[in-house]
């Protein structure tokens, strides 16, 4: 049993809606939480306890700070200090956030998310590979946009290969542009939600946010811009070899993907695991990988990739046993 005193002006925000952050906490971790005032006392398995008093602590100094905190800190906080008790949570959600606007704040929510920020701030080149839901393409953008509103870069460049998801489209109606949309539609929603649509279709409209189907991207330099590769995966050697020499002067480049869906012919290997081996070692390039431990969508997701992912292992050793 452990007990610890927090701020009694924070206990509102701190322990929820009629203590529903402490209820998460118990469900979590099941662990017994009883609270009296600012005292507080822990009952349950010694790890668990170290982590919701750290937790607790942590959350009270983010508080008196100015910082908030809501049920996805919660959660965001139990999972990183699962993966790491010493670090300092009140650092984590300040040091590596992102300032998209004055009246929002995009926050990691896991160790390899906060990595991914900190090596888009420190390289120009940098690779993210990872399953769906663990939050890629998101982050890129909520970076290019913060970059872009600080003036860092004079525009964000969009670049996505057109290749269906096992299905066959045809041609579609309409201008360049009109027919790429659909393709980076996932980059446009990220857009939405971070800046608003009236601010993307203005910024869109003045070709301040551009979209460049990779399939033109040959003998451009692109100087002063943010640029980010989505689903690069369903690159070939050509084109990904093509996409890394446009980058320019005062520029950052953002590549993602995911290596377990690819959609390529089975004839043609990925540009993007060509390019994880090529590139390995080399001087100004980042890696980031993240595993089924990082996504963050609805918890059904989480198990949906798991599942997935236990299933193909399955299947891989039942066809290599065959093969055998």
């Amino acid at each position: 049993m452990q007990r610890l005193t927090v701020s009694e002006a924070n206990l509102e925000q701190l322990f929820g809606t009629r203590d529903e952050n402490l209820c998460y906490l118990e469900q979590r971790l099941d662990i017994t939480v009883s609270a009296r005032g600012p005292e507080v006392t822990l009952d349950g398995d010694s790890g668990a306890e170290r982590i919701v008093a750290r937790l607790l602590g942590s959350f009270d100094r983010l508080l008196s700070s100015g910082g908030a905190v809501s049920k996805d800190e919660y959660r965001t906080g139990v999972r990183v200090l699962e993966e790491d008790i010493g670090i300092d949570l009140v650092e984590f959600f300040l040091d590596a956030s992102i300032p998209v606007t004055l009246k929002r704040y995009v926050v990691p929510r896991s160790l390899n998310q906060r990595r991914f920020i900190r090596s888009v701030y420190t390289h120009d080149y940098v690779f993210t590979i990872g399953p769906a839901g663990t939050g890629k393409t998101y982050l890129a953008v909520a970076l290019a946009a913060a970059a872009l509103m600080d003036k860092q870069v004079r525009r964000i460049v969009l670049v996505r290969p057109a290749v269906e998801a096992g299905e066959r489209l045809g041609f579609l109606p309409g201008d360049l542009e009109e027919k790429i949309n659909p393709y980076l539609r996932p980059v446009y929603d990220a857009l939405y939600d971070i800046l608003g649509y009236e601010k993307v279709a203005k910024l869109v409209e003045r070709q301040v946010i551009e979209i460049a189907p990779l399939a033109f991207m040959r003998g451009r330099t692109l100087n002063d811009a943010f640029i980010i590769l989505d689903e690069a995966q369903n690159t070939t050697h050509e084109q990904m070899k093509m996409f890394l020499t446009r980058t320019g002067f005062h520029s950052k480049t953002v590549i993602t993907g995911d290596i377990t869906q690819i959609d390529l012919p089975e004839a043609r290997s990925s540009g993007l695991v060509e390019a994880l081996e090529i590139l390995d070692g080399a001087e100004g390039f980042a890696f980031i990988s993240f595993t089924q431990r990082d996504v963050v969508r609805h918890p059904l997701v989480q198990q949906v990739v798991d599942r997935y992912a236990r299933w193909e292992a399955q299947r891989t050793r039942a066809e290599n046993g065959e093969k055998r």
